[in-house]
């Protein structure tokens, strides 16, 4: 049987420090400058997603944590209307490419709480989950975790970074860093049409 991810991450967080921060990497800071910037953002980072992954949402009221986190639904196919912030529900379930699960710490106070609604149990191989206002109970989170650090840079600016916890979100992150980046142009020699004629030799 296939261990659970909350199993694997366990027997990972025995490494040594010096291995774990060795996995350790981020993204530079990115200006996101509009809503529709943020849920691109979030878009590309659902495209990259592949199961078993944690993304820890942590930002001040109005950061654009909900907006993100539409935008990684509507990566795995989730209609981004349909996703609202779970603070009164605490936990939202979506069903799409992988099965995602939003959810909001905002009101939770103690360790009990986070028992009550069954954390742990969601960390699997199979699921994504995106949790808002995840520094409030980090030492309970799995260790190998995608951090998504948003932060007000003016009114209707944000900026953001992407820091990766572990050799999974490791690989997560570089595969949201290969889709972010512009597709090369191929050289102009490449790019020329033939005429499709050629020159037939003199007999």
């Amino acid at each position: 049987m296939k261990p659970s991810r909350a199993r694997s991450r366990a027997r990972r967080s025995d490494q040594a420090p010096g291995a774990r921060r060795k996995a350790d990497a981020a993204s530079p800071d990115l200006v996101l400058t509009s809503l529709a910037a943020t849920e691109s953002l979030g878009r590309d980072i659902g495209c990259a997603l592949t199961g078993g992954d944690v993304l820890a949402l942590i930002g001040a009221l109005g950061a654009g944590k909900t907006a993100m986190v539409r935008g990684i639904a509507a990566g795995l196919g989730v209609p981004p209307d349909s996703v609202s912030s779970p603070t009164f529900v605490l936990v939202h379930e979506y069903r799409a490419r992988l099965p995602l699960i939003h959810i909001d710490l905002y009101r939770l106070r103690t360790d009990a709480d986070i028992e009550s609604i069954g954390l742990s149990d969601y960390f699997t191989d199979r699921t994504v989950v995106a949790i808002e206002w995840a520094d409030r109970f980090l030492a309970l989170l799995p260790e190998d975790r995608l951090e998504v650090r948003l932060t007000h840079r003016t009114p209707a600016t944000r900026t953001v970074r992407l820091a990766a916890k572990g050799p999974q979100s490791r690989s997560l992150l570089a595969r949201i860093d290969q889709a972010r980046r512009p597709a090369k142009r191929p050289p102009a020699s490449q790019t020329r049409k033939s005429t499709g004629t050629r020159k037939v030799p003199a007999r």
